[in-house]
């Protein structure tokens, strides 16, 4: 029986070490997606983004005008380096303790969503732990010599 499952177990895991990589950059790319678009809604109605920021959001320690310009920011580079994989670790832990911001700072966020941040806090910590994956910059650059 021990025998047999040597023998299959890796039959079956191949093919699923295979596909890893490119499930690694599908999520990544979902998980950069969701943040990069929040960060374009914010640019492409600055006026907005500061009222929010200075009525409906409550960042704790910075003024509104330093947190909307950081979190816009942080939603339009984090994103991409997390994309390219590139600093993959760095990008999706910043992007996880921005999440974490994110829903603390917003007093009214519905229960759906809140398991969306927390749906993407999860993937953006397993990113921040394992890293970007095979199909990345970061792969390419810094790869064991």
């Amino acid at each position: 029986m021990l025998d047999r499952l040597r023998t299959l177990y890796p039959a079956v895991t191949r093919p699923l070490e295979f596909v890893a990589p490119v499930v690694d950059l599908g999520l990544r790319l979902y998980v950069a997606w969701i943040f990069f678009k929040s960060g374009l809604v914010k640019i492409q109605s600055w006026d907005s983004t500061l009222a929010l920021f200075e009525y409906e959001y409550a960042v704790p320690l910075l003024p509104f005008e330093w947190a909307a310009y950081l979190g816009t920011a942080a939603e339009l580079t984090l994103p991409a380096l997390l994309i390219l994989g590139l600093f993959g670790h760095f990008a999706a832990l910043a992007l996880f303790l921005f999440n974490v911001m994110a829903v603390v700072s917003y007093p009214d966020l519905s229960e759906v969503g809140l398991q969306q941040h927390l749906y993407w806090g999860m993937l953006l910590a397993f990113f921040a732990v394992h890293g970007p994956g095979k199909l990345s910059l970061d792969a390419w650059l810094f790869k064991a010599r």
